[in-house]
């Protein structure tokens, strides 16, 4: 059961494996991109080419879903990247129900850990498989595996290597819930969350510190993408460093925050402790861009203000 492309590689090693694969649990079609064309999900393109059926489940709940699920009489559910399981389906088979997710539990319970961990500045992260139950990302866990999160790495580079080993991690888990292994609880002291992040979170604040700003630019990029405004125009920004090898004087260190700092060549920007430079960015309706080209475009002043939101303009986030 999954929607993304992160769930794709783990269902086409279980395909390559001695197990079985039964089905493919997905969403519905949906519209998508600005032709509004009908799309299905990564999922089920991925289960069609190697001739896996699919269901297309709308809700969950459903007496309709709950006995096609039923006739299939799988030893196993397998969730990844996918919806909440109403209890009913988690007791189905005979096995039980699991899930791979992308931290290491009970850190991250939720729909963004790869996001939040960037965002918290964390330098390691990882899969985790668990038995389903009613609370979320709460049950006992099977398999962990630790990966060490890259300097300067963002959420793109991070999701596409969590996914590449995720394959041979299921396996791994598979064999070992064969063999018997006892799972182990969680410790519930040590949990975290990581609650799904929408467009609107993703404003930058230049009132924190370099380093919280540039970890927040690396959990959102690209998606969902964090932004500023710059002469009333959302203006996102894919990639900021510190700017440490710039020598603060008493005029930058009383600057507002978010306050352009002189430069033809770089686009630095005044914070809490210092200065950011954002080296790639994004101008309303075009391509990303590095920060020289964005000031050869605008011809920014010293002075002016990112981060300012003219009337109306958070309708247009």
């Amino acid at each position: 059961m999954g929607t993304p492309e992160f769930a794709c590689r783990p269902m086409q090693r279980l395909c390559q494996s001695n197990h079985e694969l039964l089905a493919v649990v997905t969403g519905v079609d949906k519209q998508s991109g600005r032709g509004k064309k009908i799309q299905a999900t990564p999922v089920c393109d991925s289960a069609c080419e190697v001739d896996i059926p699919v269901i297309k489940a709308a809700n969950l709940k459903s007496d309709e879903l709950y006995e096609q699920l039923k006739a299939l009489d799988a030893d196993l559910f397998i969730v990844i990247a996918f919806r909440i399981l109403p209890k009913k389906l988690i007791d189905l088979p005979q096995l039980g129900a699991i899930n791979i997710h992308a931290s290491l539990l009970p850190k991250y319970r939720g729909a963004a850990p790869i996001n939040w961990a960037l965002i918290n500045g964390e330098k390691e992260t990882g899969l985790t498989s668990f038995y389903l139950k009613k609370s979320v990302d709460t049950g006992d866990i099977i398999h962990q595996e630790k990966l060490t999160i890259n300097d300067g790495e963002n959420f793109d580079s991070l999701y596409n290597r969590l996914s590449e080993i995720s394959g041979g991690f299921l396996l791994k888990t598979l064999e070992m819930i064969e063999q018997g292994t006892t799972p182990t609880h969680q410790d519930e002291s040590a949990a975290s969350p990581a609650p799904k992040l929408s467009p609107f979170d993703g404003m930058i604040d230049f009132g924190l510190p370099s380093v919280r700003i540039v970890d927040f630019v690396r959990g959102l990029s690209t998606q969902p993408g964090a932004y500023t405004f710059f002469r009333g125009r959302k203006l996102k920004i894919y990639k900021a460093i510190q700017a440490l090898d710039i020598e603060l004087d008493s005029s930058i260190e009383t600057m507002r925050p978010g306050t352009l700092v002189s430069d033809k060549k770089r686009l630095l920007v005044s914070v809490a402790d210092g200065l950011v430079e954002l080296t790639e960015v994004v101008p309303e309706g075009k391509k990303p861009m590095d920060g020289r080209s964005f000031i050869n475009g605008q011809q920014p002043k010293a002075g002016e203000i990112f981060g300012e939101i003219e009337k109306g303009a958070k309708e247009k986030i």
